[in-house]
């Protein structure tokens, strides 16, 4: 049976797919206004309190607060972004933005990152609201710009509105994907932390001159070659903590099989997730932008090469610089610093992650939950350096396994499961009320 509030929140998911905020990472796009005017109609006569913030123009973030009725009780946060990112409308198969729904699934920009759970959370709270209230304050936000890390959204309002709303325990993508066991067992993930940026941009100088005078020079693209071909063989050194651990163990393999993914040596046997595998476990470097030159005919006296750079927790700014200095030794380099975000990670052993575990084992009974990390970032990080905690938490069938729901991903013709809509429904209501103290629990 479908849960009560399923018909409101994929109508309200339609409405968000179609209000087609997004965001190329430039100031003026996103223009998230058109979401926050959706979800405050939604909100209409709830008794919700509401608060806009507006940075700049268009980019409006918006959250609904209901307040608790004992000061004593846990409050919860759910984070919901209402930006998307860009498609490439040559390669859909169907309009993008129509959220037209066929086979059970629909379809649309943002459907599974993030808007069915940002659909969900505004239902749940909406109807609290409705109710009059739980013991412990219940907060929606709406935010714009995570797509772009947060900067006209939760880092913004964490600079200027720090109080605006409680960061204590907040919750947001994704989380409630399922892994491929080798015995067939099932195992649900939550998303406990998320690696941290550590973008660089390496620069080295040449001689300029003539292209038809090439003798002798010093060539700043053979530097950059030289540099690109030394930090790809870096072999950053894989983790041994706990998460980690736990993952791999959770896949039930073999105890040789497990020893050569748990110590990087093969990642194979993770099958659809060994590039998911080979990111959490180690610091991971992409190299993603190189520049150099202009006309045809000049010898370039600068390079550049940009690297995406991803830490795990526990590794800092200056562990990420010695590693590149130590490879490219010899090269007379210059390092410059760009986004830079340490890793965040929430304790296993807190009572909102207990409730967590509870709902996904009474949705999927027998099911280990396994705390995993994410190799990208969400508005979570932002609770975490408040010093709040923070978990990625969905719940998807149980034949949608991580590596299928990763797939969905800034994809082509992506599409949620109708499914899956109802089954995170269920689950965030749950939560939502046992940890606020409902004692009525959810429906």
């Amino acid at each position: 049976m479908q849960h009560k509030l399923f018909d409101d929140t994929l109508a309200l998911l339609t409405s968000l797919i179609q209000g087609a905020c997004v965001n190329n990472l430039t100031p003026e796009s996103g223009q998230e206004v058109r979401n926050a005017d959706t979800l405050e109609r939604f909100f209409a006569d709830s008794g919700a309190q509401v608060q806009r913030f507006e940075p700049v123009p268009g980019r409006v973030s918006i959250a609904f607060t209901v307040p608790g009725s004992d000061p004593q009780a846990a409050p919860i946060t759910l984070l919901g972004h209402t930006d998307v990112v860009p498609v490439d409308e040559a390669r859909w198969s169907l309009d993008p933005f129509s959220a037209e729904v066929r086979d059970g699934k629909i379809y649309g920009r943002g459907s599974v990152d993030m808007l069915f759970i940002t659909a969900v959370m505004a239902a749940v709270t909406r109807e609290v609201a409705r109710e009059g209230g739980l013991p412990g304050t219940v907060t929606f936000v709406g935010l714009a710009d995570e797509e772009a890390r947060g900067g006209l959204g939760a880092a913004w309002l964490r600079e200027h509105h720090p109080d605006a709303f409680s960061w204590e325990h907040c919750l947001s993508e994704t989380g409630g994907a399922h892994l491929p066991t080798a015995d067939g067992s099932d195992a649900v993930t939550v998303y406990v932390g998320e690696k941290g940026a550590a973008q660089r941009r390496i620069h080295v100088r040449g001689d300029a001159g003539h292209g038809s005078a090439p003798y002798a020079k010093d060539s700043s693209i053979v530097k950059i070659g030289e540099v690109a071909r030394r930090i790809a063989e870096i072999q950053p050194k894989v983790s041994d903590d706990d998460v980690w651990r736990g993952f791999v163990h959770a896949f039930r393999f073999d105890p040789q099989t497990e020893t050569a993914v748990f110590s990087g040596t093969d990642y194979t046997p993770l099958g659809e997730l060994a590039a998911f595998g080979d990111a959490i476990s180690h610091l991971s470097i992409a190299q993603t932008v190189l520049r150099a030159g202009q006309a045809i005919n000049v010898l370039p006296s600068h390079a550049w090469l940009e690297l995406d750079i991803r830490t795990l927790p526990g590794q800092s700014d200056e562990d990420v610089d010695a590693l590149l200095y130590e490879a490219l030794d010899g090269i007379d380099v210059e390092i410059e610093h760009l986004i830079c975000e340490e890793a965040t990670v929430s304790p296993i052993e807190h009572p909102l992650y207990a409730v967590l575990s509870e709902v996904l084992q009474e949705l999927f009974p027998g099911a280990a939950v396994v705390p995993t990390i994410a190799a990208g970032g969400s508005d979570l990080r932002f609770a975490r350096r408040a010093g709040g905690v923070g978990y990625g938490f969905a719940a998807h069938a149980r034949e949608r396994t991580l590596g299928a729901v990763h797939a969905q991903l800034h994809s082509h013709d992506e599409y949620l499961h109708l499914e899956d809509l109802d089954l995170t429904l269920q689950a965030y209501d749950a939560v939502v009320r046992k940890f606020c103290g409902d004692s009525r629990g959810s429906e």
